[in-house]
């Protein structure tokens, strides 16, 4: 009797844990654990941390171990006239090794590419940095979007309820004469249209929950949804002239820009070390065994220099191609700079004005549901007919449709304006998550 009570007893607990809401913050855990091109961008920064040791590398010394062992056959004539002479076959080996260490003392070349090398890992940085903010926005948009539907398909869903209802009631009233069959067909074509609809909801929202499937890697489950009458706070600073000059300088984008451009400096500086001389200490230690003469002991120390005198003019066209390529990173920094401003500027607008539009929508759909009573008892009293009524769900459905819209979108402003500030981190999801269903 208890095994059947304690699988119960688990089922239920299975049941009721698929039965909870996913909230924001679960299922952007979810994403960081399981998106691809998060960990795409976490690999990418593992392979560029590596690049300041690289180009170090090019100002150390290179110490290096060789050595052979040969043996040596053939034969020996002694044309000597001494008696004692001992000509013949004879076999001889050689075994040699040489220690060898080599370290730049001037390389300007060498020097520019480990300058690069920092820049360049730190440019690493800012596109992991630009990544994991994209992360948190890609993951609230595909939530909101998931909701959005869900929200439509609830809408007309309740419009296809209230339809049917004004169907019946349609029909009921032409049987017994107090409608025409004006009525009947137009309810009629109400309900038709709310059922085609229907069929267009359902597959919005399979979609949207496949878009948020993707990033996560697992199926969603069921999502928390925005609380009734949640207010939005204002962004702050509330002026817009501070986030355009933040995301003029702290957005990463451009601080990646930034550091492209100074590596494409550095670049010109190091082509033009082509035409510098360079400067090496040399040593090494060696020893050369060989059977017949002995062993032979060596040991060198002293500077290497060389002095660059023509090359083809390859010295000179690569410089020439190394200013070009800087004009172009100096571009490009503008380029980026304007688009972040340009982002900034849209999402700070647009968070104002989604908020102006959730305050006016709330008001809407006070005086929608208002309408609809009045509309209700219209029609009950006579005054009203029933296409009125639809008229009036349909008003206040759709109003109730476009407050949620407005609320994610006005969200969604509000962390676009904190990424193309610079400023967006994990941290900013949780006032977000505080507004959902528990």
């Amino acid at each position: 009797m208890q095994k059947p009570l304690i699988a119960l007893l688990i089922s239920s607990a299975l049941l009721t844990i698929n039965a909870q809401a996913a909230d924001l913050i679960q299922v952007y855990q979810q994403a960081l654990a399981n998106d691809a091109t998060y960990a795409s961008a976490r690999a990418a920064l593992a392979a560029g941390q590596e690049r300041t040791t690289q180009g170090r590398s090019g100002l150390l010394p290179v110490i290096g171990l060789g050595g052979s062992s040969t043996k040596i056959t053939g034969d020996f004539e002694d044309k000597s006239d001494n008696i004692f002479s001992a000509s013949g076959p004879r076999d001889n080996s050689r075994n040699q090794w040489a220690l060898s260490l080599s370290q730049p003392l001037f390389r300007w070349d060498r020097w520019e590419t480990y300058q690069q090398s920092k820049l360049s890992q730190a440019s690493t940085e800012a596109v992991f940095a630009q990544a994991q903010q994209d992360l948190i926005t890609r993951v609230a948009q595909a939530y909101f979007d998931v909701l959005t539907a869900q929200d439509n398909l609830s809408s007309i869903q309740a419009q296809k309820s209230a339809t049917t209802e004004q169907l019946a009631s349609a029909k009921r009233n032409f049987e017994v004469g107090t409608q025409t069959i004006t009525d009947t067909h137009e309810a009629q074509a109400a309900y038709d249209l709310v059922v085609a609809q229907e069929f267009a909801a359902i597959n919005d929202l399979e979609v949207k929950r496949n878009a948020l499937q993707q990033i996560i890697g697992t199926t969603p489950a069921s999502l928390s949804t925005l609380r009734q009458g949640v207010t939005i706070g204002a962004p702050q600073p509330a002026a817009i002239e501070p986030w355009i000059a933040s995301a003029e300088q702290q957005n990463y984008s451009v601080v990646g820009a930034q550091l492209n451009l100074e590596i494409a400096k550095r670049d010109i500086s190091r082509n033009r070390a082509g035409h510098l001389p360079t400067l090496d200490l040399v040593a090494s230690k060696g020893r050369d065994s060989v059977t017949a003469s002995g062993i032979t002991k060596a040991n060198s120390v002293g500077v290497q220099w060389n002095v660059p005198l023509f090359n083809g003019f390859a010295v000179t066209s690569k410089v020439r191609e190394s200013i070009a390529l800087e004009d172009k990173a100096r571009n490009d920094l503008e380029a980026t700079r304007r688009a972040a401003a340009q982002n900034a500027r849209t999402a700070f607008l647009g968070m104002n004005s989604g908020l102006a539009q959730v305050r006016a929508l709330e008001a809407a759909e006070v005086s929608s549901k208002s309408a609809l009573d009045s509309n209700k008892l219209g029609y009950q009293v006579g005054v009203r007919i029933n296409i009125d009524v639809l008229n009036a769900q349909r008003q206040l459905y759709s109003t109730q449709r476009d407050l949620s819209r407005a609320r994610y979108d006005t969200i969604m402003n509000g962390l676009r304006l904190k990424s193309a500030a610079g400023t967006l981190k994990e941290a900013d999801l949780v006032p977000i998550n505080e507004l959902l269903v528990k």
